[in-house]
């Protein structure tokens, strides 16, 4: 066990915002931490690490639980760099470091006795076994390999950490949690910030993690790929599901309908009880009654069964028709002051299309659509916008609104003419109702504003939506909510997100960008991933294969160039005889040349099939897919076997 919680009760100001939470969270454990947002999951991480105490119940941590929690404003001094924070990680290390050095100088002056160098050389090779066993070699390459992993180039190493923007500062101190290694990792909305490459990248860190974390995320694909367990949190008490997001959703939805048949056969059994009693307490049965009374005192009443509070009606089925072509892309390159940073794009959206646009930061996203909406002009090719079209934009910065306005006056300033009832009837469709309406809009949380927003750009009927990353302000019933809204929508949706799981269930077809290339895919987000992973493995097994057809070095100068001094000293001259030098091929000789054309046709036709099994009509074709495959593994083999070929009559040729 690392920690549990026993009938935890927390409020704040007169709201109970923990009514007896009761979990447990055991070595190893990967789990996500769900529920709205307000019911209490941050209450729980900061209870947990002590920064807020429980008002009943108790904690019960491991002795000497190391926490590590994802703080959403991390402080850095002023003259820390970014390399140099997160290598500080391994204080203990680098102190281990020096003393090592001091011990070094140390033996090297002239006139130690032999007691004293003696001393000198024991606690010299005690300290290096120490560094050695805590990984003192390589803690350098993998502070690194976390940084540019998270999205810093080398370039920001040497960047002042307090000069970073508040993004990047987050991205720091994940990467220093995920290094420092704590008995529990405590991660709240660790994927804000990061953009699809580098939550990729934090999924695959966290799949191999061998310690415990929680996770709190809206990002409901990354808690798919990360976790093992979810704990809900909801109306201030947790339930404990076997499995990731989509798995706990389909199991607490069947839960859901279990009890709420079982609440509903008590509420007709009570009521049966109540009619008995009711005709029977001053008759002939009133003992009968009076028992049935005492019974039903007694029950144990079952609640009804959760219904998600309504986070707002996105319903966007009333616009005017545009014409079939929506929007038309020719040799269109993007960028700035005349220096293209992404393109050629050449495509049609027609009406009714949902168009997700996804990628790396720096790819062109945010470029594109500043063109499309004419911002920007085009570097070269050309845009044209169909018959009838009218767009929308939303700005995931927010910055259309208008932050001295109330609510009702930023609504009302796209209709001046409308009645004080039907902007109210608008707004309580986004749960603005009574005096809040009235609110400053500087005065609303992140989702508020993202409600409003989003409230603005559906009161204005247009048939065009651009979308830049919609759901980064709302937690997951009003992402949901969102979702269903723009899959009834009649209109066509260009929708720049990184939030996979949205893209899933809206995206008809997909764009994406890379540095320098695009892609045009037509079909889901999840059915893309799988082709990339594909060939993600397949230009990992090619590299592979490239590496083992260059001819090995002998063994002795291998040893030599691996454990050779320093950069600038000469390696080592091989000695004696390698067991595997210059061994003589058997049987008939083919000469070099005619391996070479060999393995050149050989890896023509694996390319030639790669290619193939990365199509979507292959890739997503099970049949298809395992026929190409099979060729794949034969030619891969093949290959093997004439690089081997090679390498033996090449060394004999030596």
């Amino acid at each position: 066990m690392l920690f549990r919680f026993e009938d935890v009760h927390k409020s704040y100001g007169g709201h109970d915002i923990l009514r007896g939470v009761t979990c447990q969270v055991n070595p190893g454990e990967k789990i996500g931490l769900v529920g709205r947002n307000g019911a209490g999951k941050s209450t729980m991480l900061r209870l947990l690490c002590g920064l807020d105490q429980p008002d009943r119940g108790q904690i019960v941590r491991a002795t000497n639980l190391s926490f590590g929690l994802l703080e959403q404003h991390p402080h850095f001094p002023p003259e820390v760099a970014v390399l140099e924070a997160a290598l500080g990680v391994f204080s203990a290390l680098q102190a281990m470091e020096r003393e090592m050095r001091q011990l070094e100088h140390a033996m090297a002056e002239p006139g130690q006795g032999p007691d004293h160098l003696a001393d000198l050389l024991e606690r010299y090779s005690e300290l290096q076994h120490r560094f050695e066993e805590q990984g003192g070699f390589t803690y350098p390459a993998r502070t690194e390999e976390v940084l540019l992993g998270l999205g810093f180039t080398k370039e920001d190493f040497s960047t002042p950490a307090v000069r970073l923007s508040g993004g990047q500062q987050g991205r720091l101190h994940l990467g220093m949690l995920l290094l420092r290694q704590p008995d529990i990792l405590l991660l709240d909305e660790p994927t804000n910030h990061l953009d699809l490459r580098a939550i990729e990248w934090l999924e695959n860190f966290l799949t191999g993690y061998a310690a415990a974390y929680l996770v709190i995320s809206h990002d409901r694909f990354f808690l798919d790929q990360v976790t093992t367990r979810t704990i809900e949190l909801d109306r201030g008490k947790t339930t404990s599901y076997t499995g990731g997001f989509t798995e706990y959703v389909a199991k607490r939805d069947a839960l859901r309908e279990i009890q709420q048949r079982h609440y509903e056969k008590q509420q007709e059994e009570i009521a049966r009880q109540e009619e008995f009693i009711r005709r029977n307490i001053a008759g002939q049965k009133t003992k009968q009654a009076k028992s049935r009374r005492n019974l039903l005192a007694r029950m144990e009443r079952i609640e009804a069964a959760t219904v998600d509070a309504p986070q707002g009606n996105f319903s966007m089925k009333h616009v005017p028709r545009s014409g079939e072509w929506v929007l038309t892309l020719e040799d269109l390159r993007v960028g700035y002051g005349g220096k293209a940073v992404a393109g050629p794009f050449n495509l049609v959206v027609r009406r009714g299309e949902k168009l997700g646009i996804v990628g790396p930061n720096g790819a062109g996203k945010t470029t594109l659509l500043k063109t499309l909406l004419g911002i920007l002009p085009p570097v070269t090719g050309t845009l044209r916008w169909g018959t009838g079209v009218k767009t929308a934009y939303y700005d995931q910065r927010l910055e259309s609104l208008t932050l001295a306005n109330s609510i009702f006056a930023e609504l009302q300033s796209l209709n001046p003419s409308a009645t004080e009832l039907e902007l109210r009837s608008f707004l309580a469709q986004f749960l603005f109702t009574g005096d809040d309406i009235f609110k400053p809009i500087r005065a609303l949380s992140g989702g508020e504003r993202g409600r409003l927003a989003l409230a603005k750009l559906i009161y204005s009927r247009s048939n065009v939506l651009i979308l830049d990353e919609p759901t980064n302000h709302l937690d997951i019933p009003s992402c949901e909510a969102l979702e269903m809204a723009l899959v009834q929508y009649p209109g066509a949706c260009l929708i720049v997100s990184h939030d996979r799981y949205f893209l899933d269930n809206v995206a008809t077809r997909l764009l994406w960008l890379e540095p320098g290339s695009s892609r045009d895919f037509d079909g889901s987000y999840s059915e893309l991933w799988e082709i990339r992973q594909a060939e993600q493995r397949e230009a990992a097994r090619r590299a592979k294969a490239a590496e083992t057809a260059r001819p090995a070095a002998q063994p002795a100068e291998a040893h030599a160039q691996a454990h050779a001094p320093s950069p600038a000293a000469p390696p080592a001259a091989p000695t004696g005889t390698s067991p595997g030098a210059k061994k003589k091929p058997r049987g008939k000789v083919r000469p070099v040349e005619a391996i070479e054309s060999d393995i050149a046709r050989a890896e023509a036709d694996l390319a030639t099939v790669s290619a193939a099994m990365a199509t979507p009509e292959v890739a997503t074709d099970p049949v298809r897919y395992s026929e190409f495959h099979q060729q794949y593994e034969k030619l891969t083999q093949r290959l093997e076997a004439l690089y081997a070929e090679w390498e033996l009559v090449a060394q004999a040729s030596a």
